[in-house]
């Protein structure tokens, strides 16, 4: 019972997810010693989805590894390859599948949805015992995610808030992790240390971007139909959001008309692109007694030694221009600085936005 205790409380240590489901995959091979613990997320639209895992952990292994954050949709497996895994989504319960291994999957849930499975590979079958223990940690596991959507996600749209952004631009630009907080002579320590150095190294492969959207003429859309159905236009362009960028791409509301978006790119014109995309689809898009609406967009390339302050006030600034020159439009700073349509401000920013 006390192994168990402790398991649980290394689960709940810590703010990070990637961090989370790590400790969890570990958890349940410290105390099952199964050959392979995977969680698996459902990742991409109806038309197109597919398994992305996010963390796996076989019985000698001495840390967990899981898909690059930013594999190509195509590289992964579709639903369909794995249909227990599905059928325990469908229905929401856990099932088993006997063979060698012997296969028995649980699904992950939230208070809104199923988002994916954990699978659990054994030599034979969980006993009762066994499997009400798995069954109990994921229901921490499940309050605990909870609670991490509560304080990290705005309550209007889901998409992350503002005050996961620091945290968040440290971690996927900086190579920076605040989340390792335990003793480094741990097993676990040593598995999230491992599984950090490795993301980061590949990380820094390709340039990160941020991207500020701003809706046009939004106070006059509160004005003239009210505030309700400006957070309808909200919640609207928040799922838009999550229709046209990338399962893995961070998606933030920071406060009124505002979004933001971090992700990861080959190239400013692949950034471009992608936030020319989004433009059109809210271009394109009816909202209901609204109509069209347009949003303008800034965006700019993370740099050595950027603040998030620094790094967003770039970004701002070519919203700023979008908004000054016609609305409706994609801006980059870097390009802007190039055409001298704006002056080079190399110096970092002064003002913390946090």
């Amino acid at each position: 019972m006390s192994q168990v205790v402790d398991q649980l409380a290394e689960l709940t240590a810590f703010r990070d997810r990637d961090v989370v489901d790590t400790t969890l995959v570990t958890s349940l091979r410290d105390l099952l010693r199964p050959l392979v613990v995977t969680i698996y997320r459902a990742v991409g639209d109806d038309q197109d989805r597919r398994w992305f895992k996010r963390a796996c952990l076989a019985l000698h292994d001495v840390a967990a590894s899981s898909d690059p954050s930013w594999t190509d949709m195509q590289d992964l497996p579709r639903l369909d390859t794995m249909p227990l895994h599905v059928l325990c989504m469908q229905q929401q319960a856990s099932l088993a599948q006997p063979g060698s291994p012997y296969i028995t999957v649980f699904p992950l849930l939230t208070d809104r949805d199923v988002w994916g499975v954990l699978e659990v590979c054994t030599e034979e079958a969980l006993d009762v015992t066994e499997h009400r223990l798995v069954a109990g940690i994921l229901s921490v596991y499940r309050n605990f995610q909870a609670l991490l959507d509560y304080s990290e996600r705005d309550t209007l749209t889901g998409l992350l808030n503002r005050k996961t952004f620091d945290e968040a631009f440290y971690k996927v630009a900086v190579g920076q992790s605040k989340a390792v907080l335990v003793d480094d002579n741990t097993p676990l320590a040593e598995a999230v240390a491992a599984m950090e150095t490795e993301r980061r190294h590949i990380d820094s492969s390709q340039p990160h971007f941020i991207g500020v959207i701003d809706i046009d003429h939004f106070k006059s859309v509160n004005d003239t139909y009210g505030h309700l159905i400006g957070d309808e236009v909200l919640l609207l362009l928040s799922r838009l959001m999550r229709s046209v960028f990338r399962f893995h791409d961070k998606l933030y509301r920071f406060g009124g008309e505002e979004f933001v978006v971090l992700m990861r790119c080959r190239t400013e014109h692949d950034a471009q692109a992608a936030f020319e995309r989004f433009r059109h689809a809210v271009e394109g898009f009816t909202f209901p007694q609204v109509g069209r609406i347009t949003v303008s967009v800034g965006f700019t390339v993370l740099k050595a030694g950027d603040t998030p302050s620094s790094a967003f006030e770039r970004a701002d600034r070519a919203v700023y221009w979008s908004k000054t020159h016609g609305r409706n439009q994609v801006f980059n700073h870097a390009s802007l600085v190039n055409s001298g349509d704006l002056a080079d401000d190399a110096k970092v920013g002064d003002i913390e936005l946090f």
